[in-house]
């Protein structure tokens, strides 16, 4: 007679499901090898974004773009163009305000009214990351976890707010650049076109290095599988 036995792996076996999310920042892709991550803060912009959107698009890359909820309440048809380029989405609080020294019950109210500001514009969007402005974190990673939010944080920062220069922007890139990283860039309050010309110059530098553009890590279950044991 067979019987069955239900446990858990957490090989490839099959496909992981996403866990629930924890409080823990994720700061690397999760995968071995030459791997990266491409993050843009502080969107959508009415000029920053689509330039930005064109580049991504010409090189078949995808990211990640952690939105501040005013920025999508007023630029609706930007959020809906990024979720149609099969961009993730991150929530980047409603205000961009400092969340270091807010209470947890402050925190979950301005994250649930930067979330909805997303949702207005795409109905039902996931939204699997938050990320503190500023880096500021305080009590907010778990609050996050507590809306299936996974605190995203970082391992490459470049300033690029500081508008060194295009060429100062792909340097640094390069120079910074370690498998499994996950790189902060922005794309909203300012001019980012620098930014958007250094994203331009590495994507395609970076590919002929055989780097794989990926998504940050998320927690992830053991998978089910069933063995029928004789």
């Amino acid at each position: 007679m067979l019987s069955v036995l239900t446990i858990g792996l957490t090989c490839g076996i099959a496909a992981p499901a996403h866990a629930k999310a924890t409080a823990d920042l994720v700061t690397t892709t999760g995968r071995a090898g030459k791997t990266v991550a491409l993050t843009f803060d502080d969107g959508p912009d009415p000029d920053n974004t689509p330039a930005l959107l064109e580049v991504l698009h010409k090189y078949q890359v995808k990211a990640v773009f952690c939105l501040v909820g005013d920025q999508a309440r007023n630029h609706p048809d930007l959020v809906r163009r990024i979720v149609l380029h099969g961009h993730t989405l991150c929530n980047h609080s409603m205000h961009h305000d400092d969340l270091g020294d807010w209470s947890a019950a402050d925190i979950r109210a301005d994250l649930l009214e930067a979330s909805k500001a997303i949702r207005e514009a795409v109905p039902g969007a996931r939204i699997p990351y938050f990320r503190a402005p500023y880096g500021s974190w305080g009590q907010s990673p778990q609050v996050a976890a507590d809306l299936g939010m996974q605190p995203l944080g970082w391992t490459v920062e470049v300033a690029d707010w500081e508008q060194p220069g295009t060429s100062e922007l792909v340097r640094r890139l390069n120079e910074q650049l370690t498998p499994g990283a996950v790189v902060l860039l922005h794309d909203g309050i300012g001019d980012r076109s620098q930014t958007v010309q250094a994203v331009d110059q590495v994507i395609p530098r970076w590919q002929a290095q055989d780097w794989i553009f990926t998504r940050p890590a998320r927690p992830v279950q053991p998978s089910m599988i069933v063995l029928r044991l004789g």
